[in-house]
C-alpha cells in the first residue's frame, strides 16, 4: 500500500489521498469577484485526482487583499462566484477548501508580472496598508503602514469570521487560516515587525495575541465537524533559527488546544534579509518537528514534486499531506502519473473516464 495513496480522515472529512493543492494566488478577480477564469482553473485542478485543492489567499477585506487583482469574500456578492467553485471541485471527488488572508504591509502591491513591487502613493489604485507597527518591510515594499488601533485590531478579526461564514456558507469543507508569509497575522507574531508596547506585542504572549484571539473568534462560527487549518511560517532562517521554532511550536501547541486541526507548515518570510537553504522538501524535518512535539497533523510544500519524494515524507512520518503547488499547476493530472510511477494498481477513481481511458492507455514517451 502506498503511504501518498493512503486516505486521510480529519474531523468528518475523508481526502481520497495524500496529494493536496496549497493556494496559489491567480490574481485575476476584480473588486474581488471570481470569474470564469477561477471557475475553470479551479474545476481543471479538482479533475486531475488531488484529494484537497485549497482556493488562493481571499482577502477578508478590501485592504487585506495583496494585488488589487486578489479574490474576496468581505461582501454577500462573492459568496456566489465562490460557492459554484467549492462545487465544481466536489462534483470531481475533490474536497473543497479556502484559505482567508489579510496581508498587512504587503498589501496594496502589483501582480507580480506587472513588478511585484508597492503600488505608488500617487496611484489612485492603492491604499493605506496596516501592521501591528509602522514599519514597512522594505526592499520592493516600502510603503510605510499605519501601525493599527485597537479597533483596527478588532475589526480585522470580525473581517475573518465574517469571512469564514461566507466561506462556510459557500458550500467550503476545508478552512485555512492564512497566518504565514509575513502577511498580517505573522507580523504579529514576529519581533521584526511588531514593537507594540501594548497587549499585543512585546514577550511571547503579547505577539500571540492576535493570531489566538482570530482563531477562537473563527472556531465559533466555522462548524465543529469540518477542519480548521492555518498556515503559519515556523522559521524565518535569519540566524535565530532555534529560538524562532520553539517559539512556533509553543504557539502551535496553543493553536490545537484553541481547536485547530492541522498546520500547513512553512516560512515566515517576514524580512527579506535571510538565507533559506532551497532544495527538494527542505522543510520536511522542520515539519516533522512541529507534527511531533505539537502533537498536530501537519502539511507542508517547497520542493515536494516527485512521487518518490510525497511516498517518502508520508511512510517516513515527517507530514500528514504534501502540498504541491507548481508540478500540479502545470499539469493537473500530476496524481496519475504519480501513481504509475509509484506501481500503484490503476486508480480508477483519479480521472473521469474521457481523459482516463485515454491517459492510462497512451503514456507520454
Amino acid at each position: 500500500m502506498s503511504a501518498l495513496f493512503s486516505p486521510f480522515t480529519l474531523k468528518d472529512v475523508t481526502l481520497r489521498n495524500r496529494i493536496a493543492i496549497p493556494p496559489m494566488c491567480q490574481y485575476s478577480a476584480v473588486d474581488g469577484l471570481t470569474n470564469e477564469w477561477h471557475w475553470d482553473h479551479y474545476a481543471a485542478l479538482a479533475r486531475g485526482g488531488a484529494s484537497l485543492v485549497i482556493v488562493e489567499a481571499t482577502a477578508v477585506s478590501p485592504e487585506g487583499r495583496i494585488t488589487p487583482a486578489c479574490t474576496g469574500l468581505w461582501s454577500d456578492q462573492q459568496t456566489e462566484g465562490m460557492a459554484r467553485i467549492a462545487a465544481s471541485i466536489k462534483r470531481y471527488g475533490a474536497v473543497p477548501g479556502i484559505q482567508i488572508a489579510h496581508a498587512g504591509r504587503k498589501a496594496s502591491a502589483n501582480r507580480p508580472w506587472d513588478g511585484d513591487d508597492h503600488i505608488a502613493d500617487t496611484d489612485p489604485r492603492g491604499w493605506q496598508t496596516l501592521a501591528p507597527s509602522a514599519l514597512a518591510f522594505g526592499h520592493h515594499l516600502p510603503k510605510v503602514p499605519k501601525a493599527m488601533t485597537l479597533d483596527d485590531i478588532e475589526r480585522v478579526k470580525g473581517d475573518f469570521v465574517a469571512a469564514a461564514v461566507r466561506a462556510r456558507d459557500a458550500g467550503f469543507q476545508w478552512l485555512e487560516l492564512h497566518f504565514a508569509h509575513g502577511y498580517l497575522a505573522q507580523s504579529f507574531f514576529s519581533a521584526h515587525s511588531n514593537q507594540r508596547n501594548d497587549q499585543y506585542g512585546g514577550d511571547f504572549s503579547g505577539r500571540a495575541r492576535f493570531l489566538l484571539e482570530t482563531l477562537a473568534a473563527v472556531r465559533q462560527v466555522w462548524p465543529e465537524n469540518l477542519p480548521l487549518t492555518a498556515r503559519f511560517g515556523v522559521i524565518e532562517y535569519d540566524g535565530r533559527d532555534e529560538q524562532t521554532l520553539a517559539e512556533s511550536i509553543d504557539l502551535v501547541r496553543l493553536m490545537r488546544q484553541g481547536g485547530l486541526d492541522l498546520l500547513n507548515v512553512s516560512v515566515n518570510f517576514t524580512i527579506a534579509e535571510t538565507s533559506i537553504p532551497w532544495g527538494p522538501a527542505f522543510l520536511a524535518p522542520i515539519a516533522e518537528r512541529v507534527r511531533r512535539e505539537a502533537e498536530l497533523p501537519v502539511a507542508s510544500s517547497w520542493g515536494i514534486d516527485t512521487p518518490q519524494l510525497g511516498e517518502a515524507v508520508i511512510a517516513g512520518e515527517q507530514m500528514d499531506l504534501v502540498m504541491v503547488g507548481r508540478r500540479l499547476l502545470g499539469n493537473p493530472h500530476w496524481p496519475l502519473q504519480a501513481a504509475q510511477a509509484l506501481e500503484i494498481e490503476r486508480p480508477t477513481w483519479v480521472l473521469p473516464a474521457p481523459y482516463a481511458h485515454w491517459l492510462e492507455r497512451y503514456q507520454p514517451n
